[in-house]
């Protein structure tokens, strides 16, 4: 899928800005020079800065240009943990297997599907993650394809759509449910587990802005894994 030139410029800035190289407090190029680099019209260039401004990237200051927006002192922010890497750290080999990999319309039912309609087409990108061949988690995970265009045509049968989009896509906000549950009936066959055994369930939206871009819901065995959430004031970036 080819992507539009404001949505490319709009990713450009957003990933200097979330990697640091463009700081708080920094001066934007101005509309002029922004036009000459991409070779496009000033309406092209207020789309993407549009964009930034409503996801609070930027600010715009009156007869003084466009700036990185400051952080605001009170926010903290969660980690989004990559299972990939943090079964690689405990010098496991690591393996995914994709269960289910299509784009759909969302259903009427689920509340993260109607969070996510409002958006577009959805997504759908199941699959089992692995430890020394051993199954580890089942994922379910739903992307907002008017967020993350380029999900589409990504590779995701052999990488896990978590690091792909820890990778590709910034993100300013997650929000991470934790509870038990007990183990169904295909969650049992994925795990080889028994139907009924105590599972941990994490749930977690993740938002760039306003914009929603994933919705995840993934099921370890109780006794197979634990979480380490570390809070910080810095701001998230694309790994």
């Amino acid at each position: 899928m080819k992507i539009a030139l404001h949505e490319r410029i709009r990713q450009d800035f957003e990933s200097r800005i979330l990697s640091g190289e463009l700081a708080p407090g920094d001066r934007l190029p101005i509309e002029q020079d922004i036009m000459a680099h991409y070779g496009c019209a000033r309406m092209t260039v207020n789309k993407a800065l549009s964009a930034l401004l409503a996801a609070g990237l930027i600010e715009r200051r009156k007869k003084a240009g466009t700036f990185v927006a400051r952080p605001k002192v009170h926010s903290m922010i969660l980690d989004v943990p990559d299972i990939a890497a943090q079964v690689r750290e405990r010098g496991q080999d690591y393996g995914f297997r994709s269960l289910a990999h299509a784009v759909r319309q969302p259903g009427a039912g689920a509340e993260e599907e109607r969070l996510l309609a409002g958006q577009g087409a959805l997504m759908q990108v199941d699959g089992l993650h692995q430890a020394n061949g051993v199954p580890l988690c089942v994922e379910y995970r739903l992307v907002s394809v008017a967020a993350v265009p380029d999900i589409v045509d990504a590779d995701l049968h052999t990488m896990a759509p978590g690091t792909w989009l820890l990778r590709h896509v910034p993100w300013t906000e997650a929000e991470t449910r934790i509870s038990a549950v007990p183990a169904g009936a295909a969650e049992a066959s994925h795990l080889h587990l028994p139907v009924g055994t105590a599972c941990l369930s994490v749930e977690r939206w993740t938002w760039r802005g306003a914009e929603r871009i994933t919705y995840v819901r993934q099921i370890f065995p109780g006794d197979a894994y634990d979480m380490v959430a570390r809070f910080g004031p810095s701001a998230a970036a694309a790994r």
